[in-house]
């Protein structure tokens, strides 16, 4: 129920951070728990299953797969389960419903899910990411520089959110190197 900033000059472990609580780096020290339980060494799949979602800081390169549709994109992090797979097999039907849905509640323009990552804007982008890990129903978020490069109405746009997720009871750790964003959104700041 807290959003956690992490300031600091980019390049000074930020990225280490975020890879090791997310499980795409191992750590090489310390220890990362969850509920209680120790998940250093799990897996990132394991991690998504556990509730841990993730905004990755460069969404053209790590969060969606540029030459994909946005309903194929819907499917990353989904892909081991229902109601999007069932049997090993993917349902398109309802990865279909949950693009449509992700692009509806999230304002993604255009509102098509057909449409190919690269030709959104990188707002439109970012808000696609945003809400395809909030529609996984998180208790952890871990967000890293999640409005870098889009516009101020997609800033807003992605502050609100957070804001809400924490009014839910959602944990998050938001990375960002702008401290004016920092202050605004965090209840407690780690530098």
């Amino acid at each position: 129920g807290e959003i956690l900033g992490i300031a600091g000059v980019q390049g000074n472990g930020q990225t280490e951070l975020v890879e090791a609580l997310t499980g795409l780096r191992p750590a090489e020290t310390g220890a990362i728990r969850y509920e209680g339980i120790d998940i250093t060494g799990t897996s990132r799949r394991r991690r998504i299953e556990a509730g841990i979602a993730y905004v990755p800081g460069d969404r053209q390169e790590q969060g969606l797969v540029q030459d994909y549709s946005l309903v194929r994109n819907a499917l990353l992090g989904n892909q081991t389960i229902a109601p999007f797979v069932e049997r090993g097999l993917v349902d398109w039907a309802a990865v279909r419903d949950h693009a449509d849905g992700i692009v509806d509640a999230y304002d993604v323009q255009p509102p098509d899910p057909d449409t190919e990552a690269r030709s959104l804007s990188g707002g439109n982008q970012q808000k696609f990411v945003v809400g395809r890990e909030i529609e996984h129903e998180p208790t952890v978020m871990v967000a890293a520089h999640p409005t870098r490069g889009v516009d101020i109405g997609a800033i807003e746009f992605i502050h609100d959110r957070l804001l809400e997720l924490r009014d839910a009871g959602l944990a998050i750790v938001f990375v960002s190197s702008k401290l004016d964003e920092i202050q605004r959104l965090s209840d407690r700041i780690a530098v």
